[in-house]
């Protein structure tokens, strides 16, 4: 299963994912998977590591306080880093595995200011690249389009991609408010004033206000200790996996699809759900007659996202 999530978060963060967030998080929790972004081969350090979140799926489990916390959306989009130097953007690349990724200052310079006010030392700052809503697939899109080689096609879409950044390293400030207050009046979008209601979000981003506080609790292997994302993350449904069969879809690829015993899933009565390929099969460890669990991806399509081995009582 690790094998595949791997070849998931590939997919995932070159803006074609294989599976839905909600399958990955389902399958990273439930297989102990815990690695984050991908190794780029033609790859440029980060100056600061860009960490992901921890996830938690309901505040009774937090772990902050969060009365004492900001509370930003999750934006789901590209995350890219912005390094300036004496002012002057000279690098921006993409998350890849947090340490190190792909360079596309190329790309960035049409989407985020080229010079800001700081004009001393290093600084850089991480955010999201986002598309609206409106655009089928906008994560997908905007992910897509920072991996295009012909940088005429990226001037292309440009008008339907935003930056919005949602934190800055090396400048000093002693609250991440202020932090943002400096970020917008040098021309930045920024995520706590901005209006995400055109652009997708999984979640919400929960962190300490004070910068002092936030590196005195540091950090673990991947994440940050002041700072968690919140995500909704339905429950599924057990049911038998009867038979699988395979059939052509529009573009002319086949792909297996699992029959199931008829189970209501989110007020739908559900009966066949996306297997993706025999090696999305083989990773589940599924075979006929075996207990599934089903989630609605995206309330839409219903989906496998494990084996389920119910144990029997013996008489």
């Amino acid at each position: 299963m690790h094998e595949f999530l791997d070849k998931a978060s590939v997919s995932y963060y070159e803006g074609y994912p294989i599976i839905s967030d909600e399958e990955f998080d389902l399958l990273a929790e439930k297989h102990n998977y815990n690695t984050v972004g991908y190794t780029v081969t033609d790859a440029v350090p980060h100056a600061y590591q860009m960490y992901s979140l921890q996830k938690c799926f309901n505040l009774d489990d937090a772990p902050l306080d969060v009365d004492k916390c900001i509370c930003t959306p999750k934006l789901d989009g590209a995350a890219v880093s912005l390094l300036y130097a004496a002012g002057t953007l000279v690098l921006a690349l993409t998350r890849g595995d947090g340490k190190q990724g792909r360079d596309i200052t190329d790309k960035m310079r049409w989407l985020v200011p080229t010079h800001i006010s700081n004009k001393s030392g290093l600084i850089q700052i991480t955010g999201e690249v986002v598309a609206p809503k409106e655009i089928t697939n906008a994560r997908n899109y905007a992910a897509g389009s920072l991996n295009l080689k012909d940088i005429s096609e990226f001037r292309s879409r440009a008008e339907n991609l935003c930056f919005v950044a949602y934190d800055i390293q090396g400048r000093g400030d002693t609250t991440f408010r202020k932090a943002m207050k400096c970020l917008a009046h040098n021309g930045f979008n920024v995520v706590t004033d901005f209006d995400s209601s055109a652009y997708p979000t999984d979640g919400e981003v929960y962190r300490v206000d004070s910068y002092d506080s936030f590196y005195k609790m540091g950090y673990t292997a991947h994440h940050p200790r002041g700072a968690f994302a919140l995500k909704e993350q339905k429950e599924g449904v057990i049911t038998e996996l009867l038979d699988v069969v395979w059939q052509v879809g529009k573009s002319g690829v086949v792909s297996p699809v699992a029959i199931l015993r008829p189970v209501e899933v989110g007020e739908a009565l559900v009966s066949r759900a996306t297997l993706h390929n025999i090696e999305y099969i083989r990773s589940l460890n599924l075979e006929i007659g075996c207990n599934v669990e089903v989630i609605r991806s995206g309330e839409i399509i219903p989906r496998i996202v494990r084996r389920v081995d119910i144990q029997k009582n013996s008489s």
